[in-house]
């Protein structure tokens, strides 16, 4: 696969394999909730396990600082509903390389969250991290394709010293992304509050005369703030959010390719906690805005049902109050089946479960929101490159 190694290349029966996963999930209250991530990769695992490999798998659970930066005790036994995975609360301590040198063919073991280790984000050729756990395996699989534009230890690390491929996961998005990204005549629609990341998938869609962009959410804001609209009391929560920077960057864009983006053309605000709908002409308004107007959703419509490729990433609206989620299923539901459609984003899978929005309606669904991104606009990913460095069993 585009000069990469895949689990096809190897005979793992006996082998010591040290699979690198993406089980970042929802956490509600202290509590993990089984994510499309963690049912994914039980399919790489389960793969290994039954081919006799031996199984230590690397994850990470949030980000030093916030709520859900927790251990991945609970992620474990998420797991244990599918397939059997042990677990210890260490990484490259006495007490996980005991266990990991007890394995037996066919077991798998999970290492606590990456990110508690330090050596995670050292990029150095010395790194602790590599050194102490990359002698006890003989192989290094990478099947987290959403990390994989970051350049850590548990992403990049490994593949610089031992035989690497990419696993089920992450080659299934590979193939997929790699399709839409050679497509012409994609119609992209983008939202959610992700604005960087959209930004680099505007620039890169309106290189291609062929594409065509449909804005909401934030990102259908700051454009329509960009075409010169003043949203009133929303300018003020944009400008508390940082997300008035992207402005200048947006006008620019608009003004080159204006025939080729969809506005906006009415949005729905939040009055005296009530859904009010109101035109784009009509502002500025003391109300914030929640989601895409109706006027606006059948606009999109029209457009959507036409298009034969399609690329979604956020969801149009503020999911997560039911009179907001207008937007979202109205837009979600209007991809036609014959058409294909690629969806990602974290943010989208999740919108998806809350408004009831059957996958099964799109071609593929990605697990991916940064990776994404910047693969399909044309960016060098830094665990997919560490990938090429071809080597195989001695």
């Amino acid at each position: 696969m585009g000069g990469i190694l895949t689990l096809d290349d190897f005979d793992v029966k006996g082998k010591r394999v040290l699979l690198r996963v993406d089980l970042n999930s929802p956490v509600i209250k202290g509590k993990v909730i089984l994510s499309d991530r963690i049912i994914e990769h039980v399919k790489t695992i389960k793969d290994l396990c039954n081919k006799k490999a031996i199984v230590v798998i690397l994850a990470h659970q949030g980000r030093k600082g916030d709520d859900d930066f927790i251990s991945l005790k609970q992620h474990s036994k998420l797991l244990n509903r599918f397939v059997k995975v042990k677990f210890v609360d260490d990484i490259i301590g006495e007490k996980a390389i005991n266990e990991i040198k007890s394995l037996k063919e066919g077991e798998a073991l999970l290492l606590e969250n990456v990110r508690f280790l330090k050596e995670e984000t050292d990029t150095s050729e010395n790194n602790l991290f590599v050194k102490r756990l990359a002698p006890l395996f003989d192989l290094f699989v990478l099947d987290a394709f959403s990390v994989a534009h970051r350049a850590q230890a548990s992403v990049t690390g490994f593949s610089k010293v031992l035989p690497s491929c990419l696993g089920r996961s992450a080659e299934k998005e590979l193939k997929f992304l790699g399709k839409i990204k050679n497509m012409n005549n994609v119609l992209y629609i983008l939202a959610g509050a992700k604005i960087e990341e959209n930004l680099l998938l505007m620039e890169h869609a309106l290189k291609n005369k062929t594409n065509r962009i449909i804005v909401a959410g934030l990102l259908g804001q700051l454009c329509l703030i960009a075409s010169g609209v003043n949203l009133g009391a929303q300018n003020k929560f944009l400008e508390k959010k940082g997300l008035i920077q992207f402005v200048p960057k947006l006008k620019k864009l608009i003004r080159r390719h204006r025939s080729k983006i969809e506005m906006p053309i009415d949005v729905a605000v939040k009055a005296r906690g009530k859904r009010k709908e109101v035109d784009t002409k009509d502002f500025p308004q003391d109300d914030e805005i929640f989601d895409i107007g109706k006027k606006t959703i059948n606009k999109y419509i029209g457009i959507i049902k036409k298009a034969r490729v399609i690329f979604m990433k956020g969801p149009p609206g503020y999911y997560q109050e039911k009179q907001f989620r207008l937007g979202t299923i109205k837009i979600f539901n209007a991809v036609p089946k014959r058409a294909f459609s690629v969806i990602g984003g974290g943010d989208t899978t999740t919108a998806m479960k809350l408004a009831r929005i059957n996958k099964s309606r799109f071609t593929y669904a990605s697990l991916s929101g940064g990776a994404l991104s910047e693969y399909l606009a044309g960016k060098k990913l830094a665990g997919i490159e560490a990938l090429k460095q071809k080597r195989f069993f001695k």
